[in-house]
Formats: C-alpha cells, sequence, structure tokens
C-alpha cells in the first residue's frame, strides 16, 4: 500500500470514529449527562477503538501484502 492511501484511510478513520462517538454518546448519555457533555465524551472515546482499528488493518495490510 502507497503512503497516500494510508493517509486518506487514517483522516476518514479519524473523523468518522470522533463522529460516531459524538452521536453515540448523545444517544447514549444526553438525558443523563446532558447533550453537550455526552457529545463532549464521546467524541473523545470514540476514537480509541475506532482509530486504533484502522491503524492495526493498515500495518497487517502493510505486512501480508
Amino acid at each position: 500500500m502507497n503512503f497516500g492511501p494510508a493517509v486518506v484511510a487514517l483522516v476518514v478513520a479519524l473523523v468518522a470514529s470522533v463522529v460516531g462517538g459524538a452521536l453515540s454518546g448523545i444517544f447514549i448519555g444526553g438525558k443523563s449527562m446532558g447533550r453537550e457533555l455526552a457529545a463532549m465524551m464521546g467524541s473523545f472515546y470514540g476514537p480509541i477503538a475506532g482509530f486504533t482499528g484502522v491503524i492495526v488493518g493498515l500495518v497487517l495490510s502493510h505486512l501480508l501484502f
């Protein structure tokens, strides 16, 4: 895999995981914590799994192909 597509994949993964984390934070904890705090916490903790998974996938793709 070339360097360009890998960087694009990382940027897209970061944006998608931040947006997904914020939306799921609002959906899950919006009523109890408040929507703003739930969105902020979700956008902070969302990339922990999403971005890390894409990094592992890119490394494995690089090693295998």
